[in-house]
């Protein structure tokens, strides 16, 4: 049996304009009624008009996912679902982030163990208590990082317990020329704070050289390349202890009491004040995040769940 070239041509040419049109009203935006808003801060977009606990239409991920790369986060409204519809809704950007159990995380237990979705609340059973926690990336000191996080928020306070994401795009590129070339191929040691803790002393902003370091080291670029996006970003927690590779250490802790500083600066930050129902999935490459103390005598309870990643380049 033989098809004729005519009939053929045709099948291309409805192949074609098929595809143009998926992508045509992809980029146009005409599907339904999800919506993807900016937020007026230096990151952050507000997704509605989807049920995350349903399986998404390909158009759907597809959106999300270029808002993602757009906004570094995604706040996701009025969302309520089981553990198991949360783990696959999560799916859809990647596979859960499972450290190596010698490398301690939030939640690891004695054995190095972490469950895929962490309880972070101040009642029993959650982590991170009513303290406040400085601007950090997830899992910064493992050697393969996670890539981004979710939190739903089940419960939250009348007031405080906001969280704050900054653009590390900008803080990068808001550097002086001078510096950006300086920094530009430094190696970053993250250590883990986790293994402070277990094992004691006083926390450091740069490590002494005259003390034997807390943690193994799993350098990482200073300045780093994001792997969607290629656009470089400045990968530097606020407070976790570090040490540059090579570099004596009056210099190096000046350099980044330096950079931390202009880094500090709120107009990189955006501030998210949960409501229940709020999912929100943020680049942990691209962005710090940092929560203020709040009262003790409220309730916050979410749940997050990591993204595996890869080695920082």
């Amino acid at each position: 049996m033989t098809v004729s070239a005519s009939r053929i041509a045709q099948r291309v040419k409805d192949t074609v304009q098929n595809g143009f049109n998926y992508y045509g009203k992809i980029n146009g935006k005409k599907y339904d009624s999800l919506t993807i808003i900016p937020t007026d801060g230096p990151v952050g977009a507000v997704v509605t008009g989807i049920d995350v606990s349903k399986p998404l239409k390909p158009w759907e991920i597809l959106e999300i996912k270029q808002a993602f790369k757009d906004y570094l986060i995604l706040i996701f409204k009025n969302q309520s679902f089981t553990d198991e519809q949360y783990l696959d809704f999560a799916s859809y950007f990647g596979s859960v982030f499972y450290p190596s159990p010698d490398v301690p995380v939030l939640a690891s237990d004695p054995y190095g163990n972490t469950p895929a979705i962490v309880l972070v609340a101040n009642v029993e059973g959650g982590y991170t208590g009513t303290g406040e926690l400085s601007a950090h990336s997830d899992h910064h000191w493992t050697p393969y990082p996670s890539k981004a996080s979710f939190l739903h928020a089940l419960e939250v306070p009348l007031s405080g317990g906001d969280t704050y994401w900054s653009n590390q795009y900008q803080v990068y590129d808001d550097l002086d020329d001078d510096t950006k070339a300086h920094i530009e191929h430094l190696k970053l040691i993250t250590y883990n704070p986790f293994v402070r803790r277990i094992k004691g002393g006083e926390h450091v902003l740069y490590r002494n050289p005259e003390l034997p370091p807390i943690s193994d080291a799993f350098p990482h670029p200073l300045v780093a390349t994001h792997p969607e996006t290629g656009k470089k970003f400045l990968y530097l927690d606020a407070e976790t202890e570090v040490e540059l590779v090579g570099v004596r250490y009056e210099e190096g802790s000046a350099l980044i009491a330096k950079l931390r500083a202009h880094a500090s600066n709120p107009k990189y930050f955006y501030q998210h004040k949960w409501s229940v129902g709020d999912v929100v999935l943020w680049d942990n490459y691209a962005t710090l995040h940092y929560r203020p103390a709040f009262d003790p005598d409220t309730r916050r309870v979410l749940k997050r769940i990591s993204l595996a990643g890869g080695r920082p380049f």
